[in-house]
């Protein structure tokens, strides 16, 4: 079932800062959901309580998603730490339960690639789980390739599924 973002009931927009403490849950909920938690995961990054203040303009960006007002989902883009420069790091990119299967991943994604696409990134990297079907299904969709390797120094060495996709 699609959905059309910025209708009535669902909106994409910018990180506001009295949505850090949702989008922090958010991040958490989905990564113990998916096995993903400890040092080795995004879900640890200290950056994680304050997304807000860790996604300047123009370099970085990072959205919402509402439905009824109430956030359910994110993500967002930065360059990528210790990569070549041009190459941003789609992170933390995620949904509740109950916002999957909406088509507004597609959507979010496509807002985030086109603030990548703004800031002047030439390429996007991202890191996932050979076990997120859904979300891997979905950067294929929007033509991310597999590489065999991380690139740059994410410190997200628990994952294991790395992709990248000229902007």
């Amino acid at each position: 079932m699609n959905q059309e973002a910025n209708s009535p009931e669902f909106v994409i927009r910018p990180i506001e800062a009295a949505d850090n403490a949702v989008v922090a849950h958010i991040i958490r909920h989905v990564m113990t959901e998916f096995g993903a938690v400890g040092g080795n995961y995004s879900s640890s990054d200290p950056e994680v309580d304050a997304m807000y203040e860790a996604y300047p303009a123009p370099a970085a960006a990072f959205f919402v998603v509402a439905r009824n007002g109430v956030v359910q989902g994110c993500g967002g883009m930065g360059p990528l730490e210790g990569g070549e420069p041009g190459v941003c790091e789609l992170r933390k990119m995620y949904f509740l339960p109950e916002l999957r299967g909406t088509g507004l991943g597609g959507q979010l994604l496509e807002t985030i690639l086109g603030a990548a696409r703004a800031s002047g990134y030439r390429q996007c990297y991202l890191e996932t789980l050979e076990h997120m079907y859904e979300a891997r299904r979905l950067y294929v969709r929007r033509d991310f390739e597999s590489i065999d390797r991380p690139l740059g120094n994410t410190g997200h060495s628990g994952c294991n599924h790395w992709m990248v996709k000229d902007l």
